[in-house]
């Protein structure tokens, strides 16, 4: 996208709308969409008829493997693609009928860095602010709290390409927050950054969240979904194949996988447990598959009867990416060939 142009088109449309009545906002979803469906020029399907709500106050994840939609549905909802058919509409705002009103309540932090490197921080969320009508002096103020919020305030008046990768990141996250958005969309915000920067993102999100502000969050690291999301949705070749309550979806795994890290080596011959599968990982650690109805106590007994002590265990592997393999895996390579290039959002 070209920022300078959208936000300006953006920002004159803003001034514009009439604003959407408090009772409408109170009562609707932060996001609804309806049937919705792209087929770009070349005839490929982007989005086969996506329906979902998100609550307000949620922080929802959507997630998906490369070539899924996820973007082309962020780039929908944000007004940077057009839709073939469906609707959408923000806290009761139909898009396309009152598209300036809609896009007033939404912020969006995209996958690539653009802001103008050349800028100090403070000029970048002051001067975005402007774009959408917010009085220069409050603009300032609001970008105090939004670099300070950032950890970024020691940094306000240094050249934005001097900032580490992880510190731009943040930066993206303080601008899109400068017009106070109900629906914060991010998409892929921690590509890229190490785990430590990750985590002190993850805080500031959350404290988004806490704070009042709806977030859509698109991410490949399924780690960061189960962390911070409520809710989410899985979408795969255009269409939704899962969505509901986290917890609530990764209760319907039924196969639960441990690591157990033993005393001492492990026998040459393992011992059979019935409905289970034992490993060695190496010589001092177990790899068990076993169906989460069973008693860990029963495994343990039977470990314990053949000389196997266990010192201590871990889950093997994020339960997400367990069942976001399940439902995505087999068709994975499929989606990422046949898909278009997708818009970045």
């Amino acid at each position: 996208m070209t920022p300078a142009s959208n936000l300006s088109s953006a920002a004159a449309a803003a001034s514009a709308a009439p604003a959407p009545a408090a009772s409408a906002l109170a009562a609707a979803p932060a996001l609804s969409v309806r049937d919705l469906r792209k087929t770009y020029d070349n005839r490929v399907e982007a989005l086969k008829g996506v329906s979902l709500d998100v609550v307000p106050g949620d922080f929802f994840a959507l997630l998906g493997p490369n070539g899924a939609g996820k973007s082309t549905l962020i780039g929908i909802v944000s007004s940077l693609v057009n839709l073939s058919a469906g609707s959408v509409s923000i806290f009761g705002v139909d898009l396309a009928r009152h598209r300036d009103a809609a896009m007033r309540l939404i912020g969006l932090v995209p996958q690539e860095l653009n802001f103008n490197m050349f800028e100090k921080p403070l000029d970048i969320l002051v001067n975005y602010a402007g774009f959408y009508g917010v009085p220069r002096e409050l603009a300032l103020q609001r970008a105090e709290v939004e670099l300070k919020r950032a950890h970024l305030w020691e940094k306000a008046n240094m050249m934005s390409r001097t900032l580490s990768g992880g510190m731009k990141r943040r930066l993206m996250i303080a601008r899109a927050m400068m017009t106070q958005p109900r629906l914060l969309i991010l998409d892929e915000p921690t590509a890229g950054v190490d785990i430590e920067i990750r985590r002190g993102m993850w805080k500031t999100l959350k404290e988004i969240n806490a704070a009042g502000t709806t977030i859509i969050l698109t991410t490949h690291y399924l780690e960061e979904a189960e962390s911070l999301c409520r809710n989410l949705a899985i979408i795969d070749r255009g269409r939704i194949v899962e969505q509901g309550p986290m917890k609530a979806l990764l209760a319907k795994l039924d196969v639960e996988g441990f690591l157990l890290d033993i005393d001492g080596q492990l026998p040459a011959t393992l011992p059979l447990i019935e409905g289970t599968t034992l490993l060695a990982a190496d010589d001092h650690t177990l790899d068990i598959e076993m169906p989460r109805a069973m008693d860990l106590n029963r495994v343990f007994a039977v470990l314990g009867e053949a000389g196997i002590r266990v010192r201590s265990m871990r889950t093997k592997s994020n339960r997400l990416e367990e069942l976001f393999v399940r439902l995505t895996g087999e068709n994975a390579q499929d989606s990422t060939a046949q898909a278009p290039p997708e818009p970045v959002a």
